[in-house]
This record gives structure tokens, C-alpha cells and sequence, in this order.
């Protein structure tokens, strides 16, 4: 198969907003995401957290659930950013996840292919996401769809102490 030609899906394969009855399904794919990233430790979500901030009065992000008959084969949970050059807001991919009994089927493109339609759909100027630098079969497959990677930006995270202590401050 050539690198631009894609795989027929199965025809018991679908891809639908997640509902609220299904914050466990998610919960058990966060969690074998964070395994597969070497970080189960780090995994604080809980079920009740996730009906809050996905399903709640001001829902935080989105999610979507690949489906594979009744199996749920992986997910993309992603939120709308903005961004001032563009003047326009922008979807960032935040997990994408296909479990790997069920990698090579093609689920994760059509994952990334379905959120590029909301993209356009919702006159977004930005898809992006960010991949562990170690994570060379994510590279390689997110490079052969087109993505380009942002090598002169690095990312900053500021939690616990430091952000409370941040906050803290006088201004």
C-alpha cells in the first residue's frame, strides 16, 4: 500500500461523540494511553471528574470513540484553542489512542481525518497536537499524513508547587 492510499474500513467500524454513560470507556482508554506513554502513575482522572469537566454545565473538551462493532477501539479527546496571528480558533488533539490489538486497521487516520472535517466545519485555522519525542511510529505515520513538526517551539508546563506558588505572588 502506497503511502497516500488509504485501507477500506470495516463496515462495523464508527466513529460518535462520546456520552455521558460512557466516562468509564474513556477512563480505561486514559488509562491504557498513559500506560503505553510509560506514565499509569500519573493518570488522576476520575470517573467523576470526567463527567464533570466533559459532560458538566461548561464542558472543557470533546470526545470522540472509535467503535469497532460494540469494542471501543480508541479515542481523540480534543479542545478549541485560538490563535492571535490567525484570528481564528484552532482544534488541539489533546489524546489520540487506538488500542494495539487493533493498530494497522487504519482507526487512527480516520480519527485524525474526522477531526480535520470538524476543523473546517467550524472554520478552525489550526489542527495540532504534540507526540513524544521517543515515540517514532507516531512520528513517522503523523509525517506521512502531512503534519508538520513545530521543532522551534518548546512546550511549558507549570503544576503543584510551582503553579500555586505562582499564583501566590503580589502583583
Amino acid at each position: 500500500m502506497s503511502e497516500g492510499s488509504r485501507r477500506p474500513l470495516p463496515g462495523d467500524f464508527r466513529i460518535i461523540p462520546a456520552r455521558e454513560g460512557e466516562v468509564g470507556i474513556i477512563l480505561e482508554l486514559i488509562n491504557e494511553l498513559a500506560a503505553y506513554e510509560r506514565a499509569a502513575d500519573q493518570v488522576k482522572a476520575t470517573e467523576q471528574t470526567l463527567t464533570q469537566t466533559l459532560f458538566g454545565p461548561s464542558p472543557q473538551a470533546e470526545v470522540l470513540i472509535a467503535w469497532e462493532n460494540t469494542a471501543a477501539v480508541g479515542f481523540a479527546l480534543f479542545f478549541h484553542n485560538y490563535s492571535t496571528w490567525l484570528g481564528r480558533r484552532g482544534i488541539y488533539l489533546e489524546d489520540l489512542f487506538v488500542r494495539p490489538t487493533h493498530r494497522g486497521k487504519g482507526y487512527g487516520r480516520a480519527l485524525l481525518a474526522h477531526l480535520a472535517r470538524i476543523a473546517l466545519e467550524r472554520g478552525c485555522g489550526r489542527f495540532e497536537w504534540s507526540v513524544l519525542d521517543w515515540n517514532e511510529p507516531a512520528i513517522g505515520f503523523y509525517k506521512a499524513l502531512g503534519a508538520k513538526p513545530m521543532d522551534e517551539w518548546t512546550v511549558y508546563r507549570m503544576t503543584g508547587g510551582a503553579l500555586s506558588q505562582l499564583a501566590g505572588e503580589a502583583p
